[in-house]
C-alpha cells in the first residue's frame, strides 16, 4: 500500500496505523457501553497488530478502526442511537473484506479485555 493511497480517514496509512495504536483503547473504554460493535473493534485491533496478519489485512483494519477513534466522521459520535452507525459500517465493510483473518484467538482477547473493564 502506497502512501498515496485514499482512505477513509483521508490520513495516509501510516498515519492511520499511529492514530489507532495511540487512541484506540482510550475511544473504547470511553464508549464499550454505548456501542454494540465494541468486541468486534476490540477484535479488529487485535487482528491488526498481531505479526502474522498479512500486511494488506493490516491497512484495512487499522484504517477502518482510525475512521472510529477520529472525533470528527461522517455522523458526529455524540448524536444518539445513529452517531456510531457510521463507524459500525465502516468497520463491518473492513472485517468482511478480510475475512478470517481476525482469529478465535482475537475475539477470544477481545472478549477477555471487555469482561474485566
Amino acid at each position: 500500500m502506497s502512501e498515496s493511497t485514499a482512505t477513509a480517514t483521508g490520513l495516509d496509512p501510516a498515519a492511520e496505523e499511529a492514530l489507532v495504536r495511540d487512541g484506540f483503547w482510550r475511544k473504547l473504554r470511553r464508549t464499550a457501553g454505548h456501542v454494540p460493535f465494541a468486541e468486534d473493534a476490540a477484535a479488529a485491533f487485535y487482528s491488526a497488530t498481531d505479526r502474522a496478519t498479512p500486511l494488506t489485512v493490516k491497512a484495512t483494519l487499522f484504517g477502518a478502526l482510525a475512521y472510529f477513534v477520529l472525533p470528527t466522521d461522517a455522523v458526529a459520535d455524540f448524536l444518539p442511537l445513529i452517531g456510531y452507525g457510521d463507524d459500525l459500517a465502516v468497520l463491518l465493510a473492513a472485517t468482511r473484506a478480510v475475512g478470517g483473518s481476525i482469529r478465535d484467538s482475537h475475539r477470544a482477547a477481545a472478549r477477555r479485555f471487555l469482561q474485566k473493564d
